[in-house]
């Protein structure tokens, strides 16, 4: 059985969108990564030397989980609704992924943001 021309167009559009998908995935995880590191490189010369603005690290780091956070969530988002427009079947695999990193993305915020927890 041969497959169709349509069918394989079809299959390319969602791999790039897939691919697409992931990059915005790795944007938000350099985010938070960044924010993280950020917050902790700060926080380490803060208590080592005084700074004018102590709390100038702290919101920079949050503001980049945030940002992380809802860049992933806007990514899902655009995902599902490229993928409901070609009428293909939501993705479990890759939906569950951007669940899972903002759920990451909220614990790392509200853990920098209350100065508790295991971060």
């Amino acid at each position: 059985m041969a497959i169709d021309s349509s069918q394989l167009a079809l299959q390319r559009t969602v791999l790039a969108a897939e691919r697409t998908f992931l990059a915005w995935v790795r944007t938000a995880i350099s985010m938070f990564g960044f924010g993280f590191s950020i917050y902790k490189f700060f926080e380490y010369l803060r208590q080592a030397e005084g700074f004018a603005r102590p709390h100038a690290p702290r919101n920079l780091g949050l503001t980049l989980i945030a940002l992380g956070t809802l860049t992933i969530g806007a990514a899902a988002w655009q995902y599902v609704g490229t993928l409901r427009g070609l009428g293909v079947p939501r993705p479990r695999v890759a939906l569950s992924l951007a669940v899972v990193l903002c759920v990451i993305g909220a614990l790392m915020f509200t853990s920098i943001y209350l100065g508790t927890g295991p971060f």
